[in-house]
């Protein structure tokens, strides 16, 4: 005979049991749901608008999609009074109150097909090589990134798009927060460069596609 109790736990664990086992799919049903309110911005394809400060995310790393995100809510990142966009992304961060919802939107936001769009700014390659030379130590010779770096692919990214994060680097608006380590790293490295040399160094970048 099964006490009731007995039956309790039963029950409990076959619970446990299947939130375990569930499917990869849910992650990306859940995260293509979340993912309504990021399209607004950044596209139904993850492409990016550029009229609205947002990036191309799509076929971004799960690591480093979930990470920043992790730092926008945490406040880590959109800190600086005077940077809209980042602003703008946090308070969309904030929305995600469970740990699970990041991690099911970075699931969505990886599977998407990445767009790698075409650049719109003007820069020497050949003369970014140089300055790309730091970079590659983290974001590697391919600028395909580098988890155990922490460092994002940067040749999936959009011209405009990294030449405003240097600048944001550079400004302070990121990579100031001391509980932001690997943005801490970053900043160092921005402040080498001049309006020019960041443009010819996000020119090569373009360049390794």
């Amino acid at each position: 005979m099964v006490r009731p109790r007995s039956r309790w736990i039963t029950a409990a664990l076959l619970v446990l049991a299947a939130s375990c086992s569930r499917a990869p799919g849910s992650d990306l049903a859940t995260g293509r749901t979340l993912f309504g309110n990021c399209a607004r911005c950044h596209g139904a394809l993850g492409g990016g608008n550029r009229a609205l400060g947002a990036p191309a995310i799509a076929g971004l790393p799960r690591w480093y999609v979930q990470a920043q995100l992790e730092k926008f809510r945490g406040g880590h990142r959109g800190y600086a009074p005077f940077d809209t966009t980042g602003i703008r992304m946090k308070s969309m961060a904030w929305t995600l109150d469970r740990d699970a919802d990041l991690a099911s939107l970075a699931t969505y936001v990886s599977a998407l097909a990445p767009t790698r769009p075409a650049p719109v700014l003007g820069g020497d390659a050949q003369a970014g090589q140089v300055a790309f030379r730091v970079c590659q130590a983290c974001h590697g010779p391919d600028a395909m990134g580098n988890e155990a770096m922490h460092a994002p692919p940067l040749a999936l990214a959009s011209d405009w798009y990294l030449v405003a994060q240097l600048h944001k680097f550079k400004a302070g608006w990121r990579g100031t927060d001391t509980a932001d380590v690997w943005g801490m790293t970053m900043r160092p490295n921005a402040l080498m460069l001049d309006d020019a040399g960041m443009a010819n160094v996000v020119a090569y970048i373009q360049s390794r596609r």
